[in-house]
């Protein structure tokens, strides 16, 4: 039986898999009166008075919001607020697991046009609710909200809040998949500017990987959606798409693809056969990450470039070459939360990127490399992105968003980067 058999899973889940912990102790008369009344009146009068002491007396600075309203749930759907809090309460473990940061699902039910059980989100409330709730918490993660509305939601409460914002299904895969492009044009020789890059799905994931690449330097970026090429001389594009169109004969993906260097799909199975990749440049590296089922198997694509050097790329863990956002949210949010970032902007993402790109180039550890025997984990064709076991992780992005955070000047605290890195090695070896 397989351990992913529903009553293995559902056995897993029984009684959830979050909970609170006490990081202070709770045994005596004295810690009950520091805890609660009489001597909590202390910290809610400084608070009162400097509004910034809710740094130094509450669990803000290091408690992220799992925020979502379950439109669009991990590939399911539609489903509504109560069925994405197995999912909340998963991103939450993840969030604690690997970047040492404590995160709360935070579902909103109450988020819907006319108050339907299922239907379009409504940006107002939700925007509402997330401010309403923001003085608690140190950070928001987005999650599992349908686009566009997404992209109205993210933007309002990034612009209009001063603690990060971070929608994962849009940027979290973005940010690794740039790192992977990054690596491929090492591997190429080629400068991001000098990449012929074609996309295929223009929902939220899409938009802001094809906005990433072009942040790093890419410039020459083709997406298609259902209906075709996003060209200029279409009328039926949203705003979002329309940024990101260009002049092109090409009609179809199959057309655009011809002679591409890297193929990026966030879209839907089977929509590539061997024959396109095949029509591909030189060198391709197929970028094929819609999950369960790839835009194109990765057994199609080694039997039609047979001899040909190439990359492949999925969201499949049982690959090699995967696409986690795991790899990412929590040391963006490591590094934002360490120097009181008021947003995680683009400078950061593209540090963290960067970072990835650089560890993935570096010796694996050999407990590393133990969990994946069958794998050959030296920089090329067949690994260009780390292993979300990968410890290193914490200590490099965690550093590099930060880093670029201070750049940037976004971040509150005044922090000695040195000092931070040797304070993340010195947590990292506490954890074990």
């Amino acid at each position: 039986m397989s351990s992913y058999d529903k009553d293995s899973v559902m056995a897993f889940h029984k009684g959830g898999k979050v909970a609170v912990t006490l990081p202070k102790p709770l045994k005596t008369k004295d810690d009950l009166c520091l805890a609660y009344t009489p001597g909590v009146a202390h910290a809610v009068k400084a608070i009162a008075s400097d509004p910034a002491s809710i740094y130094d007396c509450t669990a803000k600075p290091n408690l992220v919001a799992v925020v979502s309203d379950g439109t669009a749930i991990l590939g399911l759907g539609d489903l509504g607020a109560a069925a994405s809090i197995p999912v909340m309460e998963g991103k939450a473990v993840l969030f604690k697991a690997f970047g040492d940061v404590d995160a709360w699902p935070v579902p909103l039910d109450h988020c819907r046009q006319n108050g339907e059980s299922k239907g379009k989100t409504d940006p107002a409330r939700v925007i509402a609710a997330v401010k309403a709730l923001a003085p608690q918490y140190g950070g928001v993660n987005l999650e599992d909200i349908a686009a566009p509305a997404c992209f109205e939601i993210e933007d309002t409460l990034d612009r209009e809040l001063d603690i990060p914002v971070f929608h994962d299904d849009q940027w979290g895969t973005a940010v690794i998949s740039l790192s992977g492009v990054m690596n491929y044009a090492k591997l190429a020789g080629k400068e991001l500017k000098d990449l012929k890059i074609v996309m295929n799905g223009a929902g939220a994931a899409g938009i802001r990987i094809c906005e990433m690449c072009k942040a790093a330097g890419v410039v020459n970026v083709t997406m298609c959606d259902t209906k075709g090429t996003i060209r200029k001389d279409r009328t039926d594009l949203n705003p979002f798409k329309a940024r990101h169109a260009v002049d092109t004969d090409a009609k179809t993906l199959k057309e655009a693809i011809v002679g591409a260097d890297v193929f990026i799909g966030v879209s839907a199975a089977n929509v590539l056969s061997g024959e396109d990749v095949a029509k591909m440049g030189e060198f391709p590296a197929i970028f094929a990450m819609a999950n369960p089922d790839p835009e194109i198997a990765p057994e199609e694509v080694a039997k039609a470039l047979a001899g040909r050097r190439y990359v492949m790329v999925t969201g499949r863990s049982d690959y090699p070459n995967q696409i986690n956002n795991v790899l990412g949210f929590p040391y963006l949010f490591r590094g934002a939360l360490d120097v009181r970032a008021t947003t995680i902007n683009k400078e950061m993402k593209v540090a963290a990127a960067k970072a990835l790109a650089a560890l993935a180039q570096e010796p694996v550890p050999a407990d590393v490399a133990a969990l994946y025997p069958n794998e050959r984990l030296e920089f090329g064709t067949g690994y260009i992105i780390p292993k979300p076991f990968d410890r290193r992780l914490f200590v490099e992005v965690s550093c590099a968003v930060a880093e670029a955070a201070v750049k940037s000047g976004v971040a509150r605290l005044d922090v000695d980067l040195a000092a931070y890195r040797a304070d993340l090695e010195r947590r990292n070896a506490e954890r074990g």
